[in-house]
This record gives C-alpha cells, structure tokens and sequence, in this order.
C-alpha cells in the first residue's frame, strides 16, 4: 500500500516503515474502495491536549471524490475532545484545510529525507 501513496515526496516509504507509523499513531481512518485502501489519515497524540495529524493522503487517481473530506472529518471528530489539532500543509492546501474550519499557524520543522531509507526504528 505505501508504494502507491506519498505521491510527490522524494522517496515514498516501504511496507516496513508504513506499518511502524501506523502502529505508531494515535488514531488511523483508512478510506477503501473495491478492497483497495484509496485513502488514509493519521494522528498523533499526547492524549490529553493536542494532536497532529501527519498524514491525509489520498491516491491521486480518486482525489477530487471527497474522500479527503470524509477521512479529515472522522478523525477530528474523534480528536475533537482534545484542545488543539494541528497539521502541517504545503501553501497550495491551506485554503483546502480553511475549508475545514482550520486556521493558518506559523510553524517550523526539520526534515531528514535519508530517513525514508532506513529501516524504522524501535519504538
């Protein structure tokens, strides 16, 4: 499955990496169609206050469908307990998230790309 999603990053993850993410994650939605997962969401958790959502990823071929929306719905509606839910997202998507009710937020991150090679680690 994660061969076919993280379209446009520099490397995509492998099975290995994918499946030790979403062990990782606090909360997962997958979107399937026709036994095909076309879709997925993840957050991440201190499991008081805040959340992340590091992932929505929808496979190209069924963009525009409204999966995205369906997925970002659930899984804020299963995090709406908590005080903050944040998520990171390239300047073409904001209005997108906007959409949603978010609001744009400065931030900052690192990114190591020579991870997406490496076996993942223990947690």
């Amino acid at each position: 499955m994660a061969a076919d999603h993280f379209v446009g990053w520099g490397r995509r993850l492998d099975q290995r990496q994918f499946a030790a993410a979403l062990a990782g994650s606090s909360a997962v939605e997958f979107a399937v169609e026709d036994g095909t997962v076309v879709g997925f969401v993840t957050a991440i958790s201190d499991g008081v206050l805040t959340a992340f959502i590091p992932w929505l990823e929808v496979l190209p071929a069924y963009q525009g469908r409204g999966i995205g929306d369906e997925l970002l719905r659930h899984v804020t509606a299963a995090l709406s307990h908590m005080y903050s839910i944040d998520l990171v997202c390239d300047a073409n998507l904001v209005d997108y998230y906007r959409r949603h009710g978010m609001i744009a937020l400065s931030g900052m991150g690192l990114r190591h790309p020579e991870v997406l090679a490496e076996p993942p680690r223990a947690p």
